[in-house]
């Protein structure tokens, strides 16, 4: 089912305590995603989870897991048990690490205690570029990087990936709509770039083929973030076919 305009758009929390962020929710009244990454978890933990469920918001939880296969399912459940919607792993953690946390979601499902959590796997973040793939010993070619990585994530039984918007169309292409995407590097036209080096507007990358977009700064630092999400809204809706 392709998601709405309005349910497209994961608005990223980066903030560094629960009251900002909550603040922030509160100010977005029309926004349903909201995702938490890696430093306001540290802050917070899941008593901000609380909260979002509360004021019924679904929760992206972006930690970019990558450890043993065994710790990574554990940390699946975890989450799953406190209502989290969606959540990102590494890629390079390799396939049984994902097939692992892949196995974790449904059994978790399976045992009555909710939906199965969309488990997203990333490819290469988006502040990297082929001289820093280059740098870790990694070939500088980042598409190339980017489908290899997805391969393993569909072999493993992932829901989806996380990549750039330059590699939306390759990951389409190869792997038709098996594979959701979800992307961050998105900035309308009207905002900066800031320190994420390959963007698109959320037109544009959905007209490539993303499913879901995560966007931060554009909406969460506007005058009114409510305003700015919408705008968004209705850009998408006005770009539909």
């Amino acid at each position: 089912m392709t998601p709405s305009p309005a349910d497209r758009i994961i608005i990223a929390l980066d903030v560094p305590t629960k009251e900002e962020g909550i603040a922030l929710v509160g100010r977005l009244a029309d926004a349903r995603t909201f995702k938490v990454g890696l430093e306001l978890f540290t802050a917070e933990g899941p008593a901000l989870f609380r909260k979002l469920k509360a004021l019924r918001k679904d929760i992206f939880l972006d930690l970019k897991l990558h450890d043993i296969p065994n710790t990574v399912a554990g940390a699946v459940r975890s989450a799953h048990r406190h209502g989290v919607q969606m959540m990102t792993l590494h890629t390079s953690g390799g396939r049984e690490m994902m097939a692992k946390a892949a196995e974790a979601a449904k059994a978790a499902a399976d045992a009555g205690t909710g939906p199965k959590p969309i488990l997203l796997g990333v490819t290469v973040l988006t502040s990297l570029k082929g001289s820093d793939l280059e740098e870790v010993g990694m070939g500088s070619d980042v598409a190339s990087q980017v489908l290899r990585l997805a391969g393993l994530a569909k072999a493993a039984g992932l829901d989806g990936v996380v990549c750039s918007p330059q590699e939306i169309e390759v990951l389409r292409k190869e792997y038709g709509r098996e594979l959701a995407i979800v992307t961050p590097g998105i900035r309308p036209a009207w905002a900066a770039a800031q320190d994420q080096k390959r963007i698109m507007t959320p037109a544009e990358a959905v007209a490539k083929g993303a499913d879901y977009l995560v966007i931060g700064r554009p909406i969460t630092g506007a005058p009114s973030p409510n305003e700015a999400f919408l705008r968004i809204v209705e850009e998408l809706d006005q770009s539909r076919p």
